[in-house]
């Protein structure tokens, strides 16, 4: 009898070439579409009915069984409130990171189980080992790594990742090859509750808005914001303050959450948006831990999706991690994952609690 194969399907290019190259290799397979967010209005809709009709299209055409799953409760418990919860404290969160954990990795997995399957698969740009290590995706501008460095080795022993070993090229080709409706679809952008909508809109249906002073690193209110949760570390755009001064660009250096001030510099090098040293929580390994509890490792790390390898020294110190990187780094933003790596092996990583040394300066001399 051959392997069940529960594929995760979200209607794009990725996943439906998963489901293809699966069932081509021989396995018993079923599509099935996760539904976690209910579209309630002009804010925030995602385009879960149109996703759900490519993914019967594509399956349809695969010739492989489809369901609908609703996981919005899970979705609300274990994703989106910790999402306000962190806009309500300052930071900046990456759901994406908490979905792989708690939807597609945890209640999408167990689903495959009751499924009576043998695995589970999706369209990550991922690859494993028998081991259940967490490795790049062959293609750097694809690689998803980043996003899964909250899954253990347990589970991933238990999926498979296709297109983890293709470029997005070949993915494409395939698909428009076996004549899929999805072969060309845009790749999503942004998180799925809000999708391409007004970002500050949707979070203001959520939370109440606070606006404030922008002050200077010299004391001088310089503007005012319309509410902390709207603005991250090193952003330009929409600060709405003229290039007075030295006429250079405003930047976000800063979050004063206990007078409700935003702290803004002019100069994309301004000393306060780099930093060496950060501190985070949450500490995850998908194995074995690299060190132990007070050791020290050298390894690279991404303190952001798409940012290149940076060299760190990391420690571990009462359960929080703690880097240095070797070069100063610019807007290492609170909320965000530090994600560490030996070189294809994503080793783990933590959420960023804590910059310790602001105002290193681009040199590292302040």
């Amino acid at each position: 009898m051959a392997e069940r194969i529960v594929v995760g399907m979200s209607g794009g290019v990725d996943s439906s070439v998963a489901a293809l190259l699966l069932k081509r290799q021989g396995y018993d397979v079923i599509g099935v579409f996760m539904n976690n967010w209910e579209e309630t209005g002009e804010d925030g809709v995602c385009t879960a009915v149109d996703d759900w009709a490519d993914v019967r299209a594509v399956c349809d055409i695969i010739g492989i069984p489809y369901y609908a799953v609703n996981f919005q409760r899970e979705y609300m418990e274990g994703v989106f409130r910790l999402f306000l919860d962190e806009y309500r404290a300052g930071r900046t969160p990456n759901p994406d990171v908490l979905c792989n954990r708690e939807i597609k990795f945890k209640a999408f997995l167990e689903l495959a189980l009751q499924l009576k399957a043998d695995r589970m698969a999706t369209g990550h740009f991922v690859r494993t080992d028998a081991a259940g290590h967490l490795l790049r995706g062959v293609d750097p501008q694809k690689d998803q790594s980043y996003f899964l460095y909250m899954v253990h080795a347990g589970q991933l022993r238990r999926a498979m990742f296709p297109v983890g070993g293709m470029t997005k090229a070949e993915v494409r080709a395939i698909a428009a090859e076996a004549g899929l409706p999805v072969s060309r679809k845009k790749d999503s952008t942004g998180v799925c509750f809000i999708g391409e909508r007004n970002f500050k809109r949707f979070l203001q249906t959520y939370l109440p808005a606070q606006p404030g002073d922008m002050v200077s690193p010299e004391g001088k209110t310089v503007g005012r914001h319309d509410g902390l949760m709207y603005y991250t570390l090193g952003q330009r755009r929409g600060l709405g303050i003229g290039g007075c001064g030295t006429g250079e660009s405003w930047f976000v250096i800063g979050k004063d959450l206990a007078r409700n001030r935003l702290l803004v510099a002019q100069g994309d090098d301004h000393p306060m948006l780099y930093s060496t040293r950060a501190v985070c929580t949450d500490v995850t390994w998908v194995a074995e831990p690299p060190m132990a509890e007070g050791g020290t490792i050298r390894c690279t790390c991404k303190y952001r999706y798409r940012q290149q390898d940076q060299p760190v020294e990391a420690a571990l110190r009462d359960g929080r991690l703690q880097l240095r990187a070797l070069t100063p780094q610019r807007a290492v933003t609170p909320g965000q994952s530090a994600v560490l790596y030996d070189g294809e092996t994503c080793l783990g990583g933590g959420i960023l609690a804590e910059v310790l040394d602001a105002g290193c300066g681009k040199d590292g001399r302040g």
